[in-house]
């Protein structure tokens, strides 16, 4: 374990300001750990103030580099795979927002299997039902605030 005060003052105010700033919980617990073991704290009390396991604590303590701070982020912050993109998104909401009729189906809604399936046939991009409605969902709630 590292001594007290290990990090030089410009490696704290980066930190610091990564704390403050960043997006990711993940991350900034991860900062977190390193200005805490900076103030002299042992990994147990690390790991209890934070909430996380001793294992995780000691990784990202000796895996950390406080000059790269791309070192204390993973993939989790990028979300899983998309298949779905901007531009499948977008004519999803615009499908949605027309009649089925226009597309020459017979029914009076959109479901979502069929929404999915139309897009397919457009796009070549295949997503369930539940993916779709998941997807207007997301965007319906983000365009009502």
């Amino acid at each position: 374990m590292p001594a007290k005060d290990f990090l030089s003052s410009m490696q704290k105010k980066r930190l610091q300001k990564a704390l403050q700033e960043g997006n990711c919980s993940h991350f900034r617990e991860r900062v977190l750990m390193l200005l805490l073991l900076n103030d002299g704290k042992t990994y147990s009390e690390i790991s209890a103030f934070i909430g996380c396991s001793y294992r995780t604590v000691a990784y990202w303590c000796v895996h950390g580099d406080p000059d790269q701070l791309d070192s204390l982020r993973d993939r989790r912050e990028h979300g899983n795979f998309r298949k779905a993109t901007d531009e499948y998104i977008q004519l999803l909401i615009e499908v949605s927002k027309k009649s089925p009729h226009q597309f020459g189906f017979e029914c009076q809604h959109w479901s979502g299997e069929r929404l999915a399936n139309y897009l397919a046939e457009k796009t070549g991009i295949k997503l369930s039902g539940t993916q779709v409605r998941r997807i207007l969902k997301k965007k319906d709630s983000s365009s009502k605030r």
